[in-house]
């Protein structure tokens, strides 16, 4: 069975004890005091080296995509990356959705539909953090309909392309230099709205008629600023529209249900750093705290949430481990698989959050104990990348088309 390598081991150290000294620290600013998130990124690249790999791996697809060709590569290992996003989701799981959209979302569908010079224009900056990205799906009345239910247009012109529409609870779309817009084609057909074709469109900040809202107050990942994005009369040059073709290879709809499948096994990672974060706080807690002359952790009912909580923690853990064991196999999870990794892990986390917050009591309420924001943060995971229900659908889907 996989599990951690004393080399993967000494990352994870290393990772939490830049966590401590970097981040902790600024969690006031970052939670409460509204500071973007990308300067300590930035700093966690330049710490460890990330935006030099990122950039050297960057310029070794670009290569292959001047060159027009295809190179079975050895799997890539993702437990780096993994580990990276365990131990930011101990103290703030903002971070993380934040890093998340714009290097994974945005910079990796312009690395995968753009054309080189596509991806020299806008995707070498996202991969390194010098600019930040937004990928814009979501509509107010299309959360979980995202591309049947998407109103969005992109009318011909001479030229390129006028976009008219409204995005919503955009990640980084307070802040982002670049936004990977998607829009439906509006070619005068009468074709059925839900129909039309999905394109991909690359839009710079400060472009005439698009306007980006400042960060909506939430419940929780203050730490990773969410807006709304309006686009007016928005002149998008053929330029912008991603592999400057209406039918890209992999474009459209299966650019962005093959996002959904990233999204949603990435969320099991998430929900394993909430989840040790809680357990380990719940411990020393219950060690520490009296009651009638006794530290808790002496009490069964107490014991139950521990165990429960570390039941939890294994269940998620096999979760990361097969998704890593596999990826370096060559396989990729399907949508069901996806689905149903963010559904268990998602709903593990919220629930050993909350326990925590119980085992806590009622200083698991207020904001100096940190599963109160631990809790917060974790609920989401139910919501983003697909709700619940719909992780429910997509996996009877595959189930009943056997």
């Amino acid at each position: 069975m996989y599990e951690w390598s004393p080399e993967h081991r000494a990352i994870a150290a290393a990772l939490r004890r830049f966590v401590d000294e970097e981040i902790r620290p600024r969690l006031d600013d970052l939670e409460h005091n509204g500071e973007p998130p990308y300067e300590v990124l930035r700093l966690l690249y330049r710490t460890f080296g990330i935006r030099e790999m990122a950039l050297e791996s960057f310029e070794r697809s670009l290569a292959r995509k001047v060159d027009n060709v295809e190179i079975r590569e050895r799997p890539a290992d993702p437990s780096a990356s993994l580990l990276s996003t365990i131990e930011l989701c101990r103290v703030s799981p903002g971070l993380v959705t934040s890093l998340g959209v714009s290097v994974g979302l945005a910079a990796g569908t312009i690395a995968k539909l753009g054309t080189p010079i596509q991806m020299e224009r806008w995707g070498r900056d996202l991969v390194t953090l010098d600019k930040v990205g937004a990928w814009a799906l979501t509509e107010p009345d299309s959360g979980s309909d995202a591309l049947g239910g998407m109103r969005t247009s992109a009318r011909r012109v001479e030229g390129g392309y006028v976009l008219n529409g409204q995005k919503t609870w955009i990640t980084n779309g307070p802040y982002a230099d670049t936004i990977v817009l998607y829009a439906k084609l509006d070619d005068g057909s009468g074709l059925d709205v839900r129909q039309r074709p999905v394109l991909t469109f690359v839009l710079d900040a400060g472009m005439d008629g698009l306007e980006q809202r400042p960060p909506m107050r939430k419940m929780g990942q203050h730490a990773s600023p969410t807006g709304d994005v309006f686009l007016s009369d928005v002149r998008a040059s053929a330029d912008r529209l991603l592999g400057e073709s209406e039918t890209p290879r992999g474009g459209g709809r299966a650019s962005a249900k093959d996002n959904f499948v990233t999204e949603r096994a990435g969320v099991a990672a998430m929900a394993l750093g909430i989840i040790e974060e809680c357990l380990r706080l719940s411990v020393d807690y219950a060690k520490s705290r009296t009651l009638w002359s006794r530290p808790i952790a002496d009490f069964q009912l107490v014991q139950l949430k521990l165990a429960q909580m570390e039941v939890a923690r294994v269940n998620v853990a096999n979760l990361v481990f097969t998704h890593v064991e596999r990826s370096l196999a060559g396989a990729t999870p399907t949508l069901a698989e996806a689905s149903a990794m963010k559904l268990y892990a998602a709903q593990a986390a919220c629930q050993v959050a909350d326990d925590a917050i119980q085992v806590f009591g009622g200083n698991g309420y207020v904001t100096d104990y940190r599963v109160e924001q631990l809790s917060r943060d974790a609920r989401v995971l139910r919501i983003y990348a697909g709700t619940d229900e719909m992780q429910v659908v997509a996996i009877a889907k595959d189930l009943l088309a056997r």
